[in-house]
C-alpha cells in the first residue's frame, strides 16, 4: 500500500520538478537512429510508471518493458494497455527475444550495488540486442560531479492535489544516500506524510564505459544529452 500510493504520486512529482518525458524520448530516439536508423523495435529496462514508455511507443512500432516494482508496474500497466510489461530485476532478466534499442533512464542503473551488478545489468542489456543494436543508459553521477550534502525542494500542484518534496543527498563512501520526505494534501483526505530512503552507487565513468566494452559493446559518452545533466551512454553491440 505503502508503495502504490509513492508510485501515484511519482510522475507528478517529477513532471513538476521539471521532467520532460516527451522531449527525453525524442532524444532518445534521435541517439538510438543515428547508430541504427531502422530502429523499430525498444525495451525499457526500470520503466517504472511508463512515462518514458509512453511517449517511446510514439516513437518505436515495438516497444515491451521490464520494472522490479510491483506498484510502478500496477500504474504502468494501467497507463499502457497492450504494452508487454514483466516483472524482473535488471541484473538478471531474459525475455527471450533481442531489440533494435534497450534504455535504462532515470539514473536507475545507480541502483546496482557493486561494479559487478553494474556489468551484470549491462551485459543483459546487451544480450537482449540484435546486432548493431543500441543501448542509451542515463547514469547517476560521477563521484566527482556529486554534491555532498545537497539539499532540494519542490512544491507541485496538479488538480486537486498538492505536493511537497525535500530532499537531502549525502555522500557515504563509493555511494550517496538520498533522503526524500512528501507531504500530500487534498481536500478529501488532508495531508499526509510519504516517505522514501534510497541509496544510489557513485561509479565512475571509466566502470559504465568497461562494463559496456566487457558486455560486447562499442560505447561513447554523451555528456550533453539527457534531462538532468547526467548525460547518456550510447552502446553499440558488436
Amino acid at each position: 500500500m505503502y508503495e502504490r500510493e509513492l508510485a501515484e504520486i511519482y510522475d507528478a512529482v517529477y513532471r513538476g520538478r521539471g521532467r520532460d518525458y516527451a522531449a527525453e524520448a525524442a532524444e532518445v530516439a534521435r541517439l538510438v537512429r543515428r547508430e541504427r536508423p531502422e530502429a523499430a523495435s525498444l525495451l525499457d529496462v526500470a520503466c517504472g510508471t511508463g512515462a518514458h514508455l509512453e511517449h517511446l511507443g510514439a516513437l518505436f512500432p515495438d516497444v515491451a518493458g521490464v520494472e522490479l516494482s510491483a506498484a510502478m508496474l500496477e500504474v504502468a500497466r494501467a497507463r499502457l494497455p497492450g504494452v508487454p510489461l514483466h516483472r524482473a530485476d535488471m541484473r538478471d532478466f531474459a525475455l527471450g527475444r533481442t531489440f533494435d534499442a534497450v534504455t535504462c533512464m532515470f539514473s536507475s542503473i545507480g541502483h546496482m550495488g557493486t561494479v559487478a551488478e553494474l556489468r551484470a545489468a549491462v551485459a543483459g542489456f546487451a544480450r537482449h540486442l540484435a546486432p548493431g543494436g543500441v543501448a542509451v543508459v542515463e547514469p547517476w553521477w560521477f563521484p566527482e560531479r556529486f554534491a555532498d550534502g545537497y539539499v532540494a525542494a519542490d512544491v507541485v500542484t496538479e488538480g486537486r492535489r498538492t505536493i511537497a518534496r525535500v530532499s537531502h543527498s549525502v555522500r557515504d563512501g563509493g555511494a550517496s544516500r538520498v533522503q526524500v520526505r512528501f507531504l500530500v494534501a487534498e481536500p478529501d483526505t488532508g495531508i499526509r506524510p510519504l516517505s522514501e530512503d534510497y541509496r544510489i552507487t557513485l561509479f565512475e565513468r571509466a566502470e559504465y564505459e568497461d562494463a559496456f566494452t566487457r558486455a560486447g559493446c562499442a560505447v561513447r559518452y554523451a555528456e550533453d544529452a539527457g534531462g538532468f545533466g547526467r548525460g547518456l551512454f550510447v552502446g553499440v553491440r558488436d
